[in-house]
């Protein structure tokens, strides 16, 4: 392994985190707060920061493993820093519940410990959601958007934090990929933050739930959520958002550069929106028949938690643990199935399912008819059967995963419901889960302290499709 070149990147993660912190730190001295807790934890970034770039690595290459060690460590030396400001503003005095808050927002999960943000300062309320923006695309292509890398090398950084069975370049370049990507993402940003500003919100609230949409995450700055603000136009706009970016970016590329019917054709986009309406459709059916929901309301509240949901965000408006039945089980498959390849959402992603059940089918097939060859195919194209074989071994691990933090969950004394789909929500970067207690009008304060490591080693490992996190427990690893 390249040490001194992986010492290096951290160096200027660390250093660029700290640079990050000028936002909220300038938010709050626009309301007149103290810039104490953003300059303390500033240093805390910065100094380490530099000592890291001190070492000059003799060669500037990267392999695929010091990818996955560079995204494994940076993730979590940001988590550890960037709870910081939580705790020398007194907003959260337990460090480990400004770790999980951090993770939290950086991993785009927007599961909480805070019942009431009463007392918090505007610059650290800012902070906690603007974790969400700089999570959502991922720091790490941050990085490369700004800085100059390894040429190729740099590829096996973005494949490791990019969520997504395959990460490719839409440019020859990594680096004008990295930026491409960011410059999509600013923009929705601004563009949703310009809308919500006219559908009624301040400018600090249209900001920072623009910045909560961009990232899938879900943080508020109402205690009560989305249902604070009493608009279903509001709604409305922030639904068609989260699903705008659980979509794959390189879509948006596509429309830009004029392959309009390219990217309207996409396998992985049509099923995705078929798979919206379809669990829109059946939750309204539902609530219609058992709720007495009117035929308009029924549509507006399924919509809105059908994309709140696949979308991985998090944003609530009803209590959906106290739907029907058939409701609770449409909302946890689209835990499950999260956002697309290539989008800030979470799960496990549309196109991994697809491939899935392309392949179950291709290989019910050839037992029907073993001398014929079929091929899984997505938009035309070949899936190669290493592409195949990841697939299958990466929804294996996620099960297996879910299975373990269900019963270590367990151990604590919390009910079988709550522990799987808090281990469900975490893994997925969802945010709520299904039973009342962490549900949508719930939080997650009551776990205890090791409950809360575990989950917000769960939410790493879902943010960071599993790999990176596991790498860094291997012995191999450290061997030169």
């Amino acid at each position: 392994m390249n040490y001194r070149m992986i010492c290096r990147v951290l160096g200027m993660i660390l250093l660029i985190f700290a640079a990050l912190m000028l936002l909220p730190l300038i938010a709050g001295l626009c309301y007149r707060e103290t810039p104490v807790p953003f300059l303390k934890t500033m240093a805390v970034a910065a100094v380490p920061g530099c000592l890291l770039l001190l070492p000059k690595p003799e060669k500037n290459s990267l392999v695929a493993r010091d990818g996955f060690v560079i995204v494994g460590l940076g993730w979590i030396l940001i988590s550890l820093i960037g709870a910081l400001p939580f705790v020398f503003s007194g907003s959260l005095p337990s460090y480990v519940d400004a770790f999980f808050e951090t993770v939290s927002g950086l991993t785009t999960t927007g599961a909480t410990v805070l019942s009431d943000f009463d007392g918090m300062p505007r610059g650290v309320m800012f902070w906690r959601i603007f974790t969400h923006w700089i999570g959502g695309m991922g720091v790490l292509v941050f990085l490369m958007a700004v800085l100059p890398m390894s040429g190729e090398h740099s590829m096996h950084i973005m494949r490791a934090e990019v969520p997504g069975p395959n990460v490719g370049k839409l440019v020859p370049r990594v680096r004008h990929t990295a930026r491409i990507l960011y410059l999509i993402y600013i923009a929705l940003t601004l563009i949703e933050t310009f809308v919500l500003c006219i559908a009624g919100m301040s400018f600090y609230d249209a900001l920072l739930h623009a910045f909560s949409t961009a990232g899938t995450g879900g943080f508020s700055t109402m205690a009560n959520s989305i249902s604070g603000f009493q608009s279903p136009a509001i709604e409305t706009i922030l639904a068609v958002f989260m699903i705008l970016f659980g979509l794959n970016f390189n879509l948006y590329y596509l429309i830009l550069i004029g392959s309009v019917r390219k990217a309207l054709t996409n396998e992985e986009l049509r099923d995705f929106l078929l798979l919206i309406l379809t669990a829109v459709l059946v939750i309204a059916a539902a609530l219609c028949r058992n709720l007495g929901y009117g035929i308009r309301a029924a549509l507006h509240d399924a919509f809105f938690n059908v994309a709140t949901v696949i979308s991985t965000t998090g944003f609530g408006t009803s209590d959906f643990t106290q739907w029907p039945e058939i409701c609770k089980w449409v909302l946890i498959l689209l835990m499950f199935c999260g956002g697309c390849a290539g989008s800030t959402g979470g799960g496990i992603k549309m196109s991994r399912i697809m491939i899935l059940m392309k392949s179950a089918r291709a290989d019910l097939k050839r037992i029907s008819r073993p001398r014929n060859v079929f091929r899984v195919q997505m938009d035309g194209s070949r899936v190669e059967n290493e592409t195949i074989r990841a697939t299958y071994t990466f929804i294996s691990l996620y099960f297996v995963l879910l299975l373990v933090f269900s019963m270590l969950l367990s151990f604590d004394g919390t009910d079988i419901a709550t522990s799987f789909t808090a281990s469900l929500s975490c893994l997925s970067n969802v945010g709520p889960g299904m039973t009342q207690v962490i549900g949508p009008a719930g939080n997650f304060a009551f776990f205890t302290v090791r409950s809360k490591l575990l989950l917000s080693l769960a939410m790493l490992l879902g943010r960071l499709e599993i790999y990176p996190i596991l790498v860094l427990f291997a012995p191999r690893t450290w061997r030169r």
